[in-house]
C-alpha cells in the first residue's frame, strides 16, 4: 500500500474522509457517529483501529458529531485550530489536543498537513491539502467563494475533493426559508455548482488525476446536474480534464483511491 483515500460521506448529514499510507492512517473531520464511521470504514474493507489522529476543520456539527466518542474509543488526538476548539460549546471532553494555525504545515507520521482559510460562517475554518509519499490530495469544502489563496493551495493535486452545494435555481424555488437561501448564497455560505464550474473552467490546474465533487445539498442539487456543469466546464477547456469524475454522497462511501 503507498496512499489511500476515501471519502466517507460529505454532505449536510455528515462529513469524514479516511487518508492513510503503510505507517500513518488519519480520519479529516468526524462527522458521523462512531457506529456509523465503523460501518463506512467497514463498507470499504478499512479498518477501524489503529488510527493516529482526527483532525478537524471546523465546529459545524456535521464536521464534528462523532468526535468525542471517536476519539475516546481510538485513544487518538485530535489536531483542531484554537479558534475552532473555542467554538465548540458542548462539553466535548478532549486529553489529547494539538492545535494548529492556519497556513503553518505539520507532520502527522509520514504526511504533511497544510491547514488553510477558508471563506464560512465559522470561528476559524479550514481546508486541507494532504501530501505523503509524492501524493497530494486536496479536501475543500465549506466555503462561500473561491480565494486566490484556495487556489494556490490545490495546485498540483492527485486528487481534490471540491466542494458543489447547490444548483442556484434549486436553491432559490426551494422550501428553504430566505434569511438560509441568503446564508447559502452569501461569501460565507456554500459554494454554487455555477460557481465550482467557473473555478474548474478557469482557477484549476487540471493537474487531479480524480476530481470529487463534494457536499452535494439533498435539498438543493442534484448528483447529475452537479456532474453536468462540471463536465460542461471541462469541454470549454482545451486540456487538462481529469482522468476520472466522481461524486460524493451523504449516504455512502466513494470507492478507495488508492496511489
Amino acid at each position: 500500500m503507498s496512499v489511500r483515500v476515501c471519502v466517507l460521506g460529505s454532505g449536510s448529514r455528515g462529513n469524514s474522509t479516511l487518508f492513510e499510507t503503510a505507517k500513518t492512517r488519519l480520519l479529516v473531520d468526524a462527522g458521523f457517529s462512531r457506529k456509523e464511521t465503523y460501518a463506512r470504514l467497514a463498507a470499504v474493507g478499512a479498518r477501524a483501529d489503529g488510527f493516529d489522529a482526527v483532525v478537524i476543520s471546523h465546529e459545524h456539527t456535521d464536521h464534528i458529531a462523532g468526535l468525542r466518542a471517536l476519539a475516546l474509543d481510538l485513544k487518538i488526538p485530535i489536531y483542531i485550530s484554537p479558534g475552532t476548539r473555542d467554538a465548540i460549546t458542548w462539553d466535548v471532553r478532549l486529553n489529547r489536543v494539538e492545535h494548529f494555525t492556519a497556513g503553518q504545515s505539520f507532520m502527522i507520521g509520514d504526511i504533511e498537513i497544510i491547514p488553510f482559510a477558508v471563506p464560512h460562517d465559522a470561528a476559524d475554518p479550514v481546508a486541507f491539502t494532504l501530501t505523503a509519499e509524492g501524493v497530494k490530495i486536496g479536501i475543500v469544502t465549506d466555503l462561500g467563494y473561491i480565494p486566490e489563496l484556495v487556489k494556490q493551495h490545490v495546485r498540483g493535486c492527485h486528487l481534490l475533493a471540491f466542494e458543489s452545494n447547490h444548483d442556484l435555481d434549486m436553491l432559490k424555488v426551494g422550501p428553504y426559508p430566505w434569511h438560509l437561501k441568503q446564508r447559502l448564497m452569501s461569501r460565507l455560505g456554500h459554494l454554487s455548482n455555477r460557481a465550482t464550474a467557473e473555478f474548474l473552467l478557469d482557477g484549476y490546474d487540471g493537474a487531479p488525476h480524480i476530481l470529487v465533487l463534494a457536499h452535494l445539498s439533498e435539498t438543493n442539487n442534484h448528483p447529475e446536474l452537479a456532474r453536468l456543469s462540471a463536465e460542461e466546464a471541462f469541454g470549454k477547456r482545451p486540456n487538462g480534464r481529469p482522468h476520472a469524475l466522481h461524486l460524493a454522497s451523504q449516504s455512502a462511501p466513494t470507492e478507495v483511491f488508492e496511489f
